[in-house]
């Protein structure tokens, strides 16, 4: 076994890329799905003898995305690794407004990155692992917006409801498999992310949370993201990890 396997989409930004420093080790092997390339991802993985490959991908061409991981997924022997994760961490927030004011191809990409991404490579992640004889784990990034309506944010809100319950019903699948695997959607809490950015910085006419926003910021409420990625990890390594398909960081 040549260590520990980790696939992580939205890994040049963000969280997704505090996650992606924080799990840069030489025991283990990074998959990091974006649509950038990020170079100090790559020389920190030099400098640390740690095993990374950086695909160029656009998730809101999900079926390509699912293929290749399948693809490269199938082409891996048996037993090269100790333990297999996924974690769908990559999301997109459409121009702010009300459904009635959205721009149709907008919030189409945006439900593709959002949910049809996620569920397209966690399909492929599932089935070309299946017969794995590791452990293997599937963390879905959702967001408390996915429990809670807000005006403007339908389709973000619908996309993390879907992965909530998408969530649920894998966790179902899996359960009645030898080896199956574990499954969490996770609400990281409040991110200080370029998303928080979008949503302080929206026209309150277009947004009438926006002043909340504003104000968590303001009052240092926002978690800094390496933060946020040391918590979400810390939660993928618990051992009751999958006991809960829907959680919440702040709510342990």
């Amino acid at each position: 076994m040549s260590g520990h396997l980790t696939i992580l989409t939205g890994a040049s930004r963000g969280m997704g890329l505090a996650m992606a420093q924080q799990l840069l080790h030489p025991d283990h092997t990074l998959i990091g799905l974006s649509r950038q390339h990020h170079d100090g991802l790559a020389q920190q993985a030099l400098a640390q003898g740690a095993k990374l490959e950086q695909w160029q991908q656009d998730l809101a061409d999900s079926c390509t995305a699912a293929a290749r991981l399948r693809q490269w997924l199938q082409a891996q022997p048996v037993g090269a690794f100790a333990s297999a994760t996924l974690i769908n961490n990559a999301g997109t927030i459409p121009p702010i407004a009300p459904l009635s004011a959205s721009d149709p191809a907008a919030l189409a990409q945006a439900l593709r990155v959002n949910l049809e991404a996620p569920m397209l490579l966690t399909a492929a992640f599932l089935a070309a692992t299946e017969s794995w004889p590791v452990p293997r784990k599937v963390l879905n990034i959702s967001s408390g917006l996915g429990r809670r309506a807000m005006a403007s944010q339908s389709a973000y809100c619908a996309a993390k409801a879907g992965l909530d319950n998408l969530s649920r019903c894998v966790a179902l699948d899996e359960a009645l498999k030898p080896n199956g695997a574990k499954i969490c959607a996770l609400a990281p809490g409040v991110i200080d992310t370029d998303m928080q950015l979008q949503l302080r910085g929206a026209a309150p006419d277009d947004f009438p949370d926006a002043h909340n926003f504003a104000a968590l910021q303001a009052a240092g409420m926002l978690t800094p993201a390496h933060e946020a990625a040391a918590r979400v990890l810390a939660w993928l390594q618990r051992p009751d990890f999958g006991s809960l398909p829907v959680a919440d960081v702040r709510l342990d």
